[in-house]
């Protein structure tokens, strides 16, 4: 169970994102005392999050809303241009750098990766900043490549589809997709869905 803990510009704006992740069950949300975004008292409950989901405009000041965040969790920062945080944000200990209009799927994955230790970027923040190219070079290598059909499988397990969607999608039966998931899992080595698609990012075949 991962325990997030959620800081937003609005109440309506907390409640919105609250309502995309209440649908996984590994997720759980969990109280604040306050629900002023600059506020630094009473920030945690007696349960500690595992990870810290902040919404905020851009503009309004981000390395000072961070640093009255005072908290030990990773933190994700959601924000409508993440080209223009992302160098603030990293200086203040933010693993994850994304866009305000991100799906339910889509938030949900990059909780469960920064909880795992894992780091997340917006494909167009990356493109901004060419050094970072430099320093990460190409993504790692698979032992053994996946095909273009479990590619797609996989970005739509991203997503958050169930066999049954995904067959939908790809109009193929539910068994052949059984078959792809089972495959894309043996060749990643992971040993869940979710791990799966942890593991695709690592190696860049699943953007966030």
């Amino acid at each position: 169970m991962i325990r997030v803990l959620i800081k937003a510009s609005s109440p309506v704006v907390k409640a919105g994102l609250e309502s995309l992740l209440r649908s996984y069950p590994e997720l759980r949300v969990i109280d604040e005392l306050s629900d002023e975004l600059g506020s630094s008292d009473g920030l945690l409950t007696d349960s500690q999050p595992d990870v810290v989901l902040v919404e905020m405009d851009n503009g309004e000041g981000t390395a000072e809303a961070l640093d009255s965040l005072a908290s030990e969790a990773p933190v994700i920062l959601l924000v409508r241009d993440p080209t223009a945080e992302l160098v603030a944000a990293f200086r203040h200990g933010v693993r994850a750098v994304l866009p305000s209009n991100l799906s339910g799927p889509q938030i949900a994955v990059a909780i469960e990766a920064v909880a795992a230790g894992l780091g997340v970027l917006d494909p167009g923040a990356i493109a901004q900043f060419s050094p970072l190219h430099t320093v990460s070079g190409p993504p790692e290598r698979l032992p053994e490549a996946l095909t273009p059909r479990e590619m797609e499988v996989l970005r739509a397990m991203a997503e958050g589809l169930g066999n049954k969607e995904i067959a939908a999608r790809l109009g193929v039966s539910e068994n052949t997709i059984k078959f792809h998931v089972a495959s894309v899992m043996g060749k990643l080595g992971a040993g869940s869905r979710t791990e799966a698609v942890m593991l695709g990012i690592r190696h860049g075949i699943v953007l966030i």
